[in-house]
């Protein structure tokens, strides 16, 4: 198996380091919350890949199937559908939070916002 064969594993460290870089390096509070999901993009890309078998059908047991059929697992795609649910809810907190402290401090920059802080 050549690089071009995990190239998923590939496109997973890519977009987890683009989206660990943006939420450590970016001072703006949106681009912090769009690398957030970046990252947990690139999560779910790596636990969509994990489940991957090859030849295996959906784990449902028919009459008649032979009794060495590969079946996939099922709790990979479960734990995405939740996470994914966590994400949203994150995403969505995230932003209302940063509404707010626009509302607040007139702006959505880090450097800004601590100097608001340390001046009052």
């Amino acid at each position: 198996m050549g690089a071009l064969g995990i190239y998923n594993y590939w496109v997973f460290a890519i977009l987890l380091m683009i989206g660990l870089y943006a939420v450590i390096a970016k001072p703006n509070l949106m681009k912090k919350l769009l690398g957030l999901s970046i990252f947990q993009a690139a999560a779910f890309l790596l636990y969509i890949t994990m489940d991957k078998v090859e030849g295996g059908t959906a784990p449902i047991i028919q009459a008649g199937a032979s009794p060495d059929q590969l079946y996939s697992n099922p709790l990979p795609q479960v734990l995405i559908l939740t996470a994914i649910v966590v994400g949203i809810s994150t995403t969505a907190l995230g932003l209302a939070i940063v509404v707010r402290i626009q509302e607040a401090y007139g702006t959505i920059e880090d450097d800004q916002i601590q100097q608001a802080d340390t001046d009052a």
